[in-house]
């Protein structure tokens, strides 16, 4: 009798109820309009802002949930300087973190290009550009081979490990690559958002590489995410919604791909697992968006290059108190120059003093929402 979906005769004939999909998807539909509409009404600095916090949070979020740890800075300045963004000064990044970002860069800003076995090798050897796996040398930039036993997903310690899911045999893998390749490139009337969702399960069923599997899928997900929206501006990170909802993610995943192909449980969660990555997004990008209000706010204002430097410092979560020798060092200029931007900020309501004074006055944003 078949364990796995895989197994099954009409494989790979996926099958869902549209009625019991019909209003989350409708839901989630209105939820990613009101969301885009909300980032196209922030300026271009904003917008790039934005863009570089998500995609700095999706990579970190897609690697923990394989158990790695990346280093923030390198991420976020990866992306920075491979999306063109200014951040000042770049931390520099390993090549494995710069191979993950390329990857989800290659998968969400060149999303209306094909998916190949080439692209994916691509991603594949990017993902592990010294050829290990940890400690493990592995096949990379090809599909697996099963000369060291079946591709297995486990859990436990030795001895007493559980296998959760077995993938179709190597030799399965080309022809079930072509098949999925072929259905994900071509056009059809399954709503884009449904096609995300069905796309990640049907790669990682398949299972053709021997590691790195649960990152490609998310990242072809993400592209077809892109592709439902036409662009490649992504202001939600899926990976960070699964990263917290990582237990069910897993639970729903086996209990679907030892199931009879009808998906509809796995595409529910999926929607409404992308539901809270938008609804979350409102509080991540919380920042930008009160940064977004405070410019609004002071639109009519006439302020300097300095001014409006720091200002977005301090918006920006800046360190420690401001005082009018940090400013002069920041901005490059005298103590008479700082203390002249800045005691006009004072006059007009922007800045306040904080309590104290002397030779330590310090001064913050006032209130202004």
């Amino acid at each position: 009798m078949p364990k796995y979906i895989h197994e099954l005769a009409n494989w790979p004939q996926f099958r869902w109820d549209d009625k019991v999909l019909a209003e989350p998807l409708a839901y989630l539909r209105h939820q990613q309009g009101r969301l885009i509409g909300r980032m196209e009404g922030l300026g271009f600095a904003l917008r790039g802002e934005a863009l570089l916090q998500t995609l700095t949070e999706d990579v970190l979020k897609s690697s923990e949930i394989e158990g790695e740890i990346l280093d923030r800075d390198q991420v976020r300045s990866s992306i920075a300087r491979q999306l063109g963004i200014d951040i000042g000064a770049l931390t520099p990044a390993d090549r494995h973190v710069e191979g993950i970002v390329e990857m989800m860069l290659d998968a969400t800003q060149k999303f209306d290009e094909p998916l190949t076995d080439e692209r994916l090798f691509g991603w594949h050897a990017a993902l592990f550009p010294t050829g290990r796996s940890s400690m493990q040398r592995i096949i990379v930039g090809d599909w697996r081979d099963d000369k060291s036993g079946p591709m297995q997903v486990i859990s436990g310690t030795y001895g007493h490990e559980r296998v959760h899911y077995e993938a179709p045999v190597a030799a399965r893998v080309p022809s079930e690559m072509k098949s999925f390749l072929t259905w994900f490139n071509r056009e059809q009337r399954l709503d884009p958002v449904l096609k995300a969702g069905l796309s990640h399960l049907w790669f990682v069923t398949i299972h053709p590489f021997d590691d790195g599997n649960g990152r490609i899928a998310r990242a072809i997900a993400d592209m077809q995410l892109a592709r439902s929206e036409g662009s490649p501006q992504r202001f939600y990170s899926m990976s960070a919604q699964i990263r917290q909802e990582r237990g069910t993610y897993y639970k729903v995943l086996e209990t679907t791909q030892k199931g009879d192909l009808d998906i509809t449980a796995w595409l529910d969660w999926f929607l409404a697992c992308l539901g809270r990555a938008i609804d979350g997004a409102e509080n991540a990008l919380a920042g930008v968006l009160a940064k977004a209000r405070f410019w609004n706010h002071y639109k009519d204002e006439v302020l300097n290059e300095r001014q409006r430097d720091m200002l977005n410092r301090l918006l920006g979560g800046f360190e420690g108190k401001l005082t009018s020798s940090k400013w002069a060092k920041i901005e490059k200029c005298s103590q008479d120059t700082a203390l002249r931007d800045i005691t006009n900020l004072l006059e007009r309501g922007i800045l306040t003093k904080d309590p104290g004074g002397g030779r330590s006055t310090s001064y913050s944003l006032a209130e202004w929402s």
